[in-house]
């Protein structure tokens, strides 16, 4: 069966409703959701300006969905799991912990589910004006969605966030060769990884990945790994690791 959702008839309605909902035109138009989009909407309508973000997703973004949080509680996890092997140093006797990957990633969800409640509820609650879709810049005072609607404002902010990059000699599948947003929904956790880059999202993976069993290897092109950070962060990491 076929959704209906997207036809030229439910996009004219869903623009006709939008229309009789919005301003002419408003103080702030954002395009995109993510961390800069929504710190910026939220400044604005806190300075009393009226304040449309345009999202074609979730508000929040890669930090919240496919980054910087879900990354943390795998970390976490991680750290809990390395606390019980190392419990015999603090005068606990506990097992090797065995990884229930189903509840990890429950957990995970549920890290981002809660924070994502949150930061819905305090747009809301400063009046910011929240348009679910699509949208471009179609001049230097509109953003236009797929389904024709126009947002009107006389500041447009750009916001439109990343995406993960795949390698010229490398075809992302989702299996064999992944991202960073596969590696949080594996069905799962590998017995073998390795990690093209060793900035924050490499390390990251690839710590909590050995921490879960996984044997892994973490390849750089540069001469130190995290090669973003000061050179003693540098090191220490790679002592670390």
């Amino acid at each position: 069966m076929h959704s209906s959702h997207g036809s030229p008839i439910a996009l004219r309605e869903r623009a006709a409703v939008r229309l009789a909902t919005m301003p002419e035109t408003y103080d702030v138009a954002i395009l995109g959701g993510g961390n800069a989009g929504y710190a910026a909407a939220l400044r604005a309508a806190q300075l009393g300006l009226s304040v449309a973000l345009v999202e074609n997703q979730k508000v929040g973004g890669t930090c919240l969905h496919r980054g910087c949080i879900p990354t943390k509680a795998l970390l976490h996890s991680a750290e809990v799991t390395e606390t019980i092997r190392h419990a015999g140093d603090f005068g606990v006797i506990a097992e090797e912990p065995s990884i229930d990957w189903a509840k990890v990633l429950a957990y995970k969800d549920s890290v981002v589910s809660k924070l994502h409640k949150g930061l819905e509820h305090v747009i809301k609650q400063r009046k910011v004006t929240l348009v679910n879709g699509k949208g471009r810049l179609a001049d230097k005072s509109t953003i236009e969605l797929e389904d024709a609607t126009l947002v009107k404002a006389n500041a447009v902010v750009l916001a439109t966030g990343s995406y993960a990059r795949s390698l010229p000699f490398i075809e992302i599948d989702g299996k064999a060769f992944i991202t960073s947003d596969h590696a949080l929904e594996l069905d799962a956790a590998p017995s073998s990884f390795i990690a093209i880059g060793s900035g924050a999202v490499g390390m990251e993976f690839a710590s909590a990945f050995r921490t879960f069993g996984a044997e892994v290897t973490v390849i750089e092109a540069l001469p130190r790994v995290a090669p973003g950070e000061d050179e003693e962060v540098s090191k220490e990491l790679a002592r670390q690791f």
